[in-house]
Parts: structure tokens; C-alpha cells; sequence
């Protein structure tokens, strides 16, 4: 059973065969007692107006034997006195049930037994009035032979009153035969065409079911051979349609193409951080080598030099895959006047003055990624700058802002978007080691948007470069 829904065609063809099939049945019981009471409805209108036929010929007086009743087996009828006697019948009835009477011949009745007075002035007191015909309609089941033919009937019994003849009752019956015939015509239909009917309604619904699913099949065939393949720059087909596979088919292929980046990326940045690293490596162990050799012509110095380049390097790479991986800043409160003040103090190799526009703005944030941020773009700006470097802070709004100016040559507008990928120099003439690796702006940015932050680069109004980041305000306490 779990195999055979297993299938979400399956399911939804046996789902909507049974709803069908539920709806069917409820449809065709719906029509059949719809059906049986208009028939009955006709066979009791029929006898009744057969019977009060009869009974207006009564009322003029009319002789038993001169009556005009129905011939055959359309309307058999009974004619009995207050007593129960059966004063008259249709002439070839053989058999009745369901009537006051089983006699078929005058000759056959028998009295009633009679009743004491008290019973006679009550029904005096109920009698109808001579020449008058009940309204009352009252309907019994039967049965009737005539002409040695057997068939159920739908009797109507009415009342009538005669000066000379006294109370006498109609009996009428309606045949029941072409509601019996209707009705097991129909329910053959129903049984014959409700099974068909399903077999149609579960055949199309598994085409169309298969028809509609037949995309999502083709998109995982695909993924299928893109994760053995390995190859991200495939892609699943899109029908041209605009319903839910199309928008999924859609969805994936950008899902797709965001992982063939982001691997595209990594691979990138470990060729880049491998290039860069190789370089001060191979420096460092020349300078060992060539120590270790003639010691006298040990460089110290640059040994330390690409030392410290070296590691710088390797804290700026694990900040970076901290941040890949999606490491949150925290909720520390952080000044950013502060941490300005306290940082530029401890900065003792700038190349030009750096000058200072401290305001007090309160982020939550790292205290330690901002620093790192500040950093950064101070040492950015050192490379660039001519004659000083400046550092101001800020509220703007809900904003809080950082902003590191120079008054160097700046950035042309084409390149302000691509400064801040990883392992970019704008200048090639740079040498690696004024220039650094080219991951100080990508790690600035970075650390901005994990802040719910903003860092973009403009002209400073003096020239140069501006760098401004932007990061949410926390509003002071009290």
C-alpha cells in the first residue's frame, strides 16, 4: 500500500477517483428517489382521478352494472358499501390486495357485522352529505390480477355519499409498473455508466497528473547529473509556462547559479590567498637560507618584515572565513568616537598626519571587527594619501557613520564597486608590499553588512577618496 502511494500521481488519481466516485453515488441516489417519488406521483394522480371519475357517475344516480369503468389493466377498481360489501368491481380483475376488500365479484361480498347504535349516530355525524365526494386523499399499496397479467399498484381511495345507495367507497388503482420499469433502467445506467465514468476521470487525471509532472521529472534528472557530474554551470530546464514548476524550474537554476558563484568565489579566493602567500613565504625562506649560509648577510629586518606581512595575511584570512561562514557580530554597545581615539592612538607608522572629527554614535556591533574595519581604511588611506588623512564620526538620522577621507588621487567612479572584491589593486605599478594583499576593503565591507551596514567610496570634498560606512544607531541610554 505505501508503494502505491508512493506516487503523487497515484495519489491525486486515486484521490480524485474517490471524490468523483463519492459525488456519483450521492448524485445517483439523489436522482433515483427523485425519480421513484415523480412516478408515484403520477400513479397516485392517475388513480385518484380514476377513482373520482367513478364516484361522480355514482353520485348521478348510475346503476352498478350501467357504470363506466376502466377496461384492462390500467385502472382496476373496487366499489364498496358501508358495510364492507363489494357492490361493484372492473370486470376482468381476478385478484386484489391492498384495497378494503378481496372480492373480485359482487356475488363474492359478505356483510359486515353490524354495530349497535351509539356507532351508527356517530358515523351519521361523520357521513358525508348526499351527492358529495371526499377530499381526503388516501393512497395504499397492492396489487391486481386482470387478464391473468400480476402488477403493483398505487391504490386511491375516495369517499362518496348517494341518497338511495348510502356512504360507498372508491377504490382505483395507478400502476406502478412504468415507475418499476424507470427505475431499473436507470439504476442499470447508473451501474453501467458510473464505473465507466470513473475509468475515464482516473485515466485523465493520471495523463494530466504525468503531463503536469513530466517538468519536475526532467528537473531532477538534471540535478541528478549536475551533483555526479559536479558541473554547476548546467542548468534545469524551464517550461514555458507560468505555474508553480515554472517558477520552481526558475528558482533553482538562480539557486544554481548563486552556489556556481559562491564556488566560483571560493576557488578564486583560495588561488589568490595561495599566490599571496607564496610570495612572502619564498621571501622569508630565502633570506633564512641565505642566513643560514653567510650569516653576515642576514636581513633581519626584512626577515621580520615579511614576518608580520605574513601574519597579517593569515588573520585577514581566517576574519574572512569567519565571515563566510556567517559569523554574527554580536550586540556589544560600541562608541564609535571612542574606539576612533583609542585605535589612532596606538598607531605609530602612518606616513601622514591623520587628523580627527569625533562625534559620539553608539552602534551594537564587534567591537573587534569595527577596530578592524577602522584599520583598514586608515592604512588604505595612508597609501593613497598626499599630505594627511582624516577620520570623522557621526549620527546621520538612524545612522551612525565612520568616515575616512583622503587627499590623494581617489578612485574613478567605474572602479568604486570593484575596490572592494578581494585581491584587487587599482594600481599595478604598487609593490605587494606598500600595496598590501588587497583584502583590507573586501573585509571592511564585509564586517558593514554583518552589521546591518553600509560601506561605499566617493570623492572627498577637499579630492581624494571618501570612504563612508554606515551602520545602525543605537539610541544613547537615559
Amino acid at each position: 500500500m505505501s508503494r502505491l502511494f508512493s506516487s503523487v500521481r497515484a495519489r491525486a488519481t486515486i484521490g480524485a477517483s474517490l471524490v468523483v466516485a463519492v459525488a456519483l453515488v450521492a448524485a445517483g441516489a439523489a436522482v433515483l428517489l427523485s425519480l421513484r417519488f415523480s412516478l408515484i406521483g403520477e400513479a397516485e394522480a392517475d388513480a385518484d382521478s380514476a377513482a373520482r371519475r367513478v364516484a361522480s357517475q355514482i353520485t348521478a344516480d348510475i346503476a352498478y352494472d350501467k357504470l363506466d369503468l376502466p377496461e384492462g389493466d390500467d385502472n382496476p377498481v373496487q366499489i364498496v358499501d358501508a358495510d364492507g360489501r363489494l357492490v361493484a368491481a372492473s370486470e376482468d380483475l381476478e385478484r386484489i390486495s391492498g384495497t378494503g376488500t378481496a372480492a373480485v365479484k359482487p356475488e363474492q361480498a359478505s356483510p359486515a357485522p353490524g354495530g349497535d347504535d351509539d356507532d351508527d349516530d356517530d358515523s351519521a355525524e361523520e357521513a358525508l352529505e348526499p351527492g358529495e365526494l371526499s377530499d381526503d386523499k388516501t393512497f395504499t399499496d397492492g396489487s391486481a390480477t386482470v387478464d391473468g397479467e400480476t402488477e403493483d399498484y398505487r391504490f386511491a381511495e375516495v369517499e362518496v355519499s348517494v341518497e338511495k345507495k348510502g356512504d360507498l367507497t372508491v377504490y382505483a388503482g395507478g400502476s406502478l409498473e412504468s415507475q418499476q420499469s424507470a427505475m431499473s433502467t436507470a439504476l442499470t445506467s447508473l451501474l453501467i455508466g458510473f464505473p465507466l465514468l470513473l475509468a475515464v476521470i482516473a485515466a485523465v487525471t493520471w495523463l494530466v497528473t504525468r503531463r503536469a509532472l513530466r517538468p519536475v521529472d526532467a528537473i531532477r534528472s538534471e540535478m541528478a547529473a549536475i551533483t555526479a557530474s559536479e558541473d554547476l554551470a548546467r542548468r534545469v530546464p524551464e517550461p514555458d509556462t507560468h505555474d508553480e514548476v515554472a517558477r520552481l524550474a526558475r528558482t533553482t537554476n538562480e539557486t544554481l547559479a548563486a552556489l556556481q558563484a559562491s564556488v566560483e568565489r571560493q576557488r578564486r579566493f583560495v588561488a589568490d590567498a595561495s599566490h599571496e602567500l607564496r610570495s612572502p613565504i619564498a621571501s622569508l625562506r630565502t633570506q633564512l637560507e641565505v642566513g643560514a649560509a653567510h650569516p653576515e648577510l642576514l636581513d633581519v629586518d626584512g626577515a621580520v618584515e615579511d614576518t608580520v606581512r605574513l601574519q597579517e595575511l593569515a588573520a585577514d584570512l581566517l576574519l574572512l572565513a569567519r565571515l563566510d561562514a556567517g559569523e554574527k557580530p554580536g550586540a556589544t554597545r560600541v562608541d564609535l568616537a571612542a574606539l576612533a581615539r583609542e585605535e589612532l592612538s596606538q598607531r605609530t607608522r602612518d606616513r601622514v598626519e591623520v587628523r580627527t572629527d569625533l562625534s559620539g554614535a553608539e552602534v551594537a556591533g564587534s567591537r573587534g571587527q569595527l577596530a578592524r574595519v577602522l584599520g583598514n581604511l586608515v592604512n588604505n588611506a595612508q597609501r593613497h594619501a598626499r599630505t594627511h588623512v582624516t577620520v570623522a564620526t557621526r549620527a546621520e538620522g538612524a545612522w551612525a557613520v565612520l568616515a575616512v577621507s583622503d587627499d590623494g588621487a581617489g578612485v574613478p567612479e567605474s572602479e568604486r564597486e570593484h575596490v572592494f572584491e578581494r585581491f584587487v589593486r587599482l594600481d599595478d605599478a604598487r609593490t605587494r608590499d606598500d600595496g598590501g594583499a588587497g583584502l583590507g576593503l573586501a573585509i571592511a565591507r564585509d564586517v558593514a553588512e554583518r552589521h546591518g551596514g553600509t560601506l561605499t567610496v566617493q570623492e572627498a570634498p577637499g579630492g581624494g577618496a571618501l570612504f563612508e560606512l554606515r551602520v545602525p544607531l543605537v539610541p544613547r541610554s537615559g
